[in-house]
């Protein structure tokens, strides 16, 4: 089947794309399969990994590359094999992740942890099995298999959905999975893009206590504004580990360095504590000493996006089912909690000034591009 519209983007085509170099043109999207959704992108958010992406920083890119994996747009043409009842015309959104194997004797796709799957496809940058790429969001159009697609609920604005699919997700699986809410006390580590969805989340799934962990102050007056309880400004007080031990049952880090003081991030952390890292840097994570962990029998473990059934919005007669799990997803939470990202919207066809920005740290919190093709600023 013909289309009337060209799969066309912003594409990195060397490690200089990063710095403001992509190039406007047209892409080969995957091979269409009856299982597939084309979207008409409208919104998405730039996250820390374009950058990476971008200038081959965590491996070799497959270039030319359009990257971009916190999409929303509109359903434009679907297959007659889809899933979750998408049509023509809805509000769709897509993360990280593209395809799994969603075999039923798959241990990770039989139990929705698809994110963990050993054949995981990335919205970009990536292989299908037939050797088709992956192409992103910083595009006018984006074919996803639709297992990976999710309806975006009437509550929740397109501007904000975009980066809950990957931002937000990172760090709402691993907080609910470890327990954030009554009666627990919860760090983030890192106030950008994924932290201050961290401090949004803990917030809305009850913690008693959220603090908020940067080098210095100057993200304060926000992170208390975003729900945080405490700041430690860890480049302002000489003794912030010992001044604020065993203060912490969950610490999320959202930070990619690796020259975090991470054992001092760890004293932190209360008897059987959990520290849990999301950030990824580029070089290897810094050493610490083993008496960290085991003389509080304290874990760390690390958490990648998470998987559609942790996104999506449970369904109605899910709800009748099972009413208590009703609010434990993220897209339900937020719009009950009323969950809003502090975003920036700029321009798609502004893009190479954007990600120049992202890498200077000017963004509060959260870039999302508008595609002036699909829809206003």
């Amino acid at each position: 089947m013909s289309n009337d519209y060209i799969f066309q983007g912003w594409m990195g085509l060397d490690p200089s794309a990063a710095e403001g170099n992509m190039k406007f043109q047209s892409f080969d999207p995957k091979t269409w399969e009856e299982t597939d959704v084309d979207i008409k992108v409208t919104h998405c958010g730039v996250c820390g990994s374009d950058l990476h992406t971008l200038r081959s920083g965590w491996g070799p890119t497959l270039y030319p590359c359009c990257v971009g994996h916190e999409i929303v747009g509109t359903a434009v043409k679907v297959g007659g094999k889809v899933e979750n009842g998408i049509k023509v015309g809805d509000r769709v959104g897509v993360g990280a992740q593209s395809r799994s194997c969603l075999k039923p004797d798959c241990e990770e796709c039989s139990s929705d942890q698809e994110h963990m799957c050993s054949e995981i496809v990335c919205t970009y940058n990536d292989q299908y099995l037939d050797g088709s790429k992956s192409y992103g969001g910083y595009s006018d159009y984006a074919r996803v298999p639709s297992h990976f697609v999710i309806k975006i609920p009437d509550a929740i604005r397109s501007e904000d959905a975009a980066p809950m699919l990957c931002g937000g997700i990172t760090v709402y699986s691993p907080l609910k999975k470890n327990g954030a809410g009554p009666g627990k006390k919860v760090g983030v580590v890192g106030i950008g893009g994924l932290g201050h969805f961290g401090l949004l989340y803990a917030k809305a799934l009850g913690a008693d206590r959220v603090v908020a962990i940067s080098r210095t102050s100057d993200k304060k007056a926000d992170s208390i504004q975003m729900g945080a309880d405490d700041f430690i400004a860890t480049n302002e007080d000489p003794k912030w580990s010992s001044n604020h031990a065993r203060s912490l049952d969950l610490i999320i880090c959202t930070v990619s360095s690796s020259n975090m003081p991470l054992q001092k991030y760890l004293h932190l952390l209360r008897s059987n504590g959990v520290f849990i890292q999301v950030g990824v840097p580029e070089e290897s994570m810094p050493a610490f000493d083993a008496f960290a962990l085991i003389s509080k029998g304290v874990k760390l473990g690390g958490s990648l996006i998470g998987s559609p059934a942790e996104i999506k919005v449970v369904p109605a007669s899910a709800f009748l089912i099972a009413p208590n799990t009703f609010d434990k997803e993220m897209l339900d939470l937020s719009a009950k909690k009323k969950v809003k990202p502090w975003i920036e919207k700029r321009a798609m066809k502004d893009v190479n000034k954007v990600v120049v920005d992202m890498e200077a740290n000017k963004a509060r919190y959260r870039y999302v591009l508008v595609n002036d093709t699909s829809a206003k600023l």
